[in-house]
């Protein structure tokens, strides 16, 4: 999988080298965790695909642009932490996913961060800004692939598999 990390904020100094190679690191290991246990939506078959040829942009912002994007988007005139785009996903109510065609990449979508939020919310719960922002990727990634946690138990899964990824890679609070 190709990811494409961009900081378009300067309020919060991230190392960008570092947070590139992480991310990578724990995008490896939620489609390892999706190998290990296939969640019903995707087939071995999608999972291979979008592991092998997907794209993924991943952006640190500022609250003011994701809060301009949240309220362009979702209608919600708010600052938020995360926001995901999912473009592979070709119908949200069975998470059919648009493979294209075999050997071109499939753009998976973009993950969205507020940088000043994630350090404000690291401050509020007791742990590293690095911590809060690889949770926040993990978080949205699962979005992008399709996950959410409207039910509880659609939030028992994508937590529990958010929590497996990040302690595989030893990130806890």
């Amino acid at each position: 999988m190709q990811i494409t990390v961009s900081n378009s904020q300067n309020q919060v100094p991230i190392p960008i080298k570092k947070f590139s190679k992480t991310v990578e690191s724990l995008a490896e290991e939620v489609f390892a965790n999706l190998r290990r246990r296939l969640p019903e939506h995707l087939t071995a078959e999608q999972l291979k695909e979008l592991k092998s040829r997907g794209t993924l942009s991943v952006s640190l912002v500022s609250n003011q642009k994701i809060f301009s994007l949240n309220k362009n988007w979702r209608q919600k005139a708010k600052v938020t932490d995360v926001l995901s785009f999912s473009l592979a996903v070709e119908d949200m109510d069975t998470f059919e996913f648009q493979l294209g065609l075999p050997g071109f990449p499939i753009e998976l979508g973009e993950v969205i961060i507020s940088a000043p939020r994630a350090k404000t919310q690291a401050r509020d719960y007791g742990h590293s800004l690095e911590r809060e922002l690889y949770f926040l990727f993990v978080h949205g990634f699962l979005h992008v692939l399709g996950f959410d946690h409207i039910t509880k138990r659609d939030e028992k899964e994508m937590f529990g598999r958010q929590d497996e990824v990040l302690a595989k890679l030893g990130i806890v609070r």
